[in-house]
């Protein structure tokens, strides 16, 4: 029998450290507690959230009303060159894992935050490295459907920062089936560590934020490409620019709302520098796509998830 609390603060839970209670909160770590708790939302007519590592999400101040399931599997096991893990394991966890046991083709994703189910469900990516480019098979809850269902690679729907699971919010990931390569275990440990490294680099990672706040977008204003390349002396990659020096460029590194800031060293990362509010974020986030908007032409959109707005 799960135990649901109440008016449990949810910021603890999250990577920004920002957000309000949930109505009802329960942790759970088997297929029967998650669809109990499922059932109980259901009966009761409340709504529900399903989360895990807390990352890519921005919870209101007022908090979530209804019920908040955390997803607390984290079983990880390899087996020749393919892995199963759950969606609850934590994503450096699963890339540690790999490199340990000579496994290559997620090692750049060494520092990603988050869980690899949010992983899956946001594709996320660094390096050239995306989640969904060593996804073989997803396990996942259709709560419409009430069954359980499984997804090949290309039934997963990937493409830049987005799933079918994104677009499908009724599906619940339980876990995923990794297909990896033949690799050296020094040598992918070694790509980890300074993959981890040159993240530290642009940005100390134990800042209290959800990673990247903005997807970088395609830009067709080829002055702007052009002056890029000039700046950096890297082409764009499918014609999309980083968010970051986009922000950077419309003088909004470490522009300042309340307790939230665009990052001094990383530009798109919003940061909760000790008393920011949710509705800090909103405010300052409006404004950088406002002002990025207004003098670049471009449009942002947010790759962190609102939740409770």
């Amino acid at each position: 029998m799960l135990t649901f609390q109440s008016e449990i603060a949810l910021a603890p839970f999250t990577t920004f450290g920002i957000g309000g209670p949930a109505e009802y909160f329960v942790q759970v770590t088997t297929l029967p507690e998650l669809v109990e708790a499922l059932e109980y939302a259901e009966k009761n007519q409340l709504p529900i959230f399903v989360f895990s590592g807390g990352s890519n999400l921005l919870i209101a101040d007022k908090g979530i009303r209804g019920v908040v399931i955390r997803l607390d599997n984290k079983s990880a096991r390899v087996h020749d060159q393919k892995m199963l893990a759950d969606a609850g394991a934590e994503l450096l966890t699963v890339v540690q894992l790999a490199s340990e046991h000579g496994l290559a083709g997620m090692e750049r994703l060494a520092g990603i935050p988050g869980s690899l189910g949010g992983a899956i469900r946001g594709n996320a990516g660094a390096f050239g490295m995306e989640i969904g480019q060593v996804i073989q098979r997803v396990k996942f809850y259709d709560r419409e459907e009430e069954k359980i269902k499984e997804f090949s690679q290309s039934e997963c729907q990937f493409a830049y920062r987005t799933s079918y699971f994104k677009t499908h919010p009724g599906c619940v990931i339980l876990s995923a089936e990794l297909l990896l390569k033949p690799g050296v275990k020094h040598e992918l440990q070694t790509i980890n560590a300074d993959t981890i490294a040159t993240r530290e680099a642009k940005h100390p990672q134990a800042a209290r934020c959800a990673g990247s706040f903005f997807m970088n977008p395609v830009v067709k204003d080829q002055e702007l490409q052009d002056e890029f390349f000039k700046d950096t002396g890297m082409p764009s990659k499918d014609g999309k620019l980083p968010a970051g020096w986009l922000i950077d460029h419309a003088g909004l590194r470490g522009k300042k709302i309340g307790g939230a800031q665009m990052s001094i060293q990383h530009p798109n990362y919003l940061i909760n520098t000790g008393t920011a509010t949710a509705e800090d974020v909103v405010m300052l986030a409006s404004i950088v796509k406002q002002r990025v908007r207004t003098e670049l032409d471009v449009l942002l959109r947010e790759e962190v998830q609102y939740v409770g707005f």
